[in-house]
Order: C-alpha cells, then structure tokens, then sequence
C-alpha cells in the first residue's frame, strides 16, 4: 500500500508544536537565529544577518515545498506563539515509501532542552502512523555529534558515511552519515519506548 500523500499539518507534543511554515514566520525566525552562524553551520546556506535575508530563505523553502520536494514546519515551543526554528520532510519518495527528515535549525535557548527530540518524534509519528512510510532517514554532517546523539536517543539506526559527500557552505567537504528507522522496527516497540 503505497504511504498518503503529504500536506501540512499541525503535530502537537508535549514541549514542541510542528505547524506549517509560512511567512508569517519571518520576524519570529529572524529574532531566534539571525547573526548566529553556530545554528547554521550544518545547513547548505549562509548565515541570514538581516530579516530580509531571512525572508529569503524561508521563500525558497516554501518554493522547495510548492515544487513538491519537501513539507516545511515551523518549530513553536508549548505556551507560545513565536516559532523558534524549522523542521522538514525532505527528499520525498513516495514510490519507495521513503523520506528524510532534514533543514533542521532551532534557537540556542532549546538545544538542551527535550524539544529537539519531539520534533523528530512527531515527525516519525506521522511518516509511519498516519501517512505509512516504510522508512524515514536522516543525512547528517560527520561533525554534527549533537544531531547524531539525538539520533541515537531516537533509535535511529547509523547505517554509514558517504564519503566526500556534499560541500559545505564555507567550501570544505563534508562527509554524510544516513541514520534511519524503518516501519517494522517502529512498529515492533521503538515507538513505544519513545512514548
């Protein structure tokens, strides 16, 4: 049975609500993350210093979105209203029941905090439970070690480095590590062992 389409949606968690990325979400993303090249360091762009270029940024990922080759969200602490990052479903592949998880960025003041971790859970949640993915995976910066524990919480699966893999925004070269989870291992207690 071939998984649903995509569209957006809003997931609510405990500490963390996903909803669709829009616009609207310029000035809030532009005080969470602008002049802070720590937050962008493992995306392909350059940092955004200014709200325009920030702008910028999150109208070509909804045009990445318009074109169908991804589902943008914004990440909007519980108890606010102000997004303090984004989220998406990347590199979509509904023939082989397959997606990424991937554009991730949030504002410093949630890193140590279990926001993170729900995001991607609510995002694993939905590509299995409600839309019927077979996998889901993660394409991560060999230098990303806080993305990779996460992962690791997660039960996702490291399954290895693409070597030499994609350039980085500043030129040097990145490796790419491919962490996954598949829908037999959430359907088999990784899902409730994250609940």
């Amino acid at each position: 049975m071939a998984p649903r389409p995509l569209a957006p949606v809003v997931l609510h968690g405990r500490y963390v609500r996903l909803e669709p990325l829009t616009t609207a979400h310029v000035p809030d993303l532009h005080l969470a993350g602008s002049r802070d090249d720590g937050l962008w360091q493992w995306l392909p762009v350059v940092t955004p210093y200014t709200l325009g270029e920030m702008h910028m940024l999150v109208e070509q990922r909804l045009a990445q979105q318009s074109a169908g080759n991804a589902v943008m969200f914004a990440i909007v602490p519980a108890g606010s209203t102000r997004a303090a990052g984004w989220i998406a479903y990347t590199d979509i592949a509904v023939v082989d029941e397959r997606l990424d998880i991937g554009w991730h960025w949030a504002a410093r003041n949630t890193w140590e905090t279990p926001m993170t971790a729900e995001a991607h859970f609510l995002l694993l949640r939905h590509a299995f439970d409600d839309l019927g993915f077979g996998r889901v995976q993660w394409q991560v910066d060999h230098l990303d070690v806080r993305t990779q524990l996460t992962l690791s919480g997660l039960g996702a699966v490291r399954e290895g480095p693409l070597r030499r893999h994609a350039r980085r925004s500043d030129g040097t070269w990145r490796d790419t590590l491919v962490y996954a989870v598949l829908a037999t291992e959430w359907r088999d207690g990784l899902r409730a062992g994250l609940l």
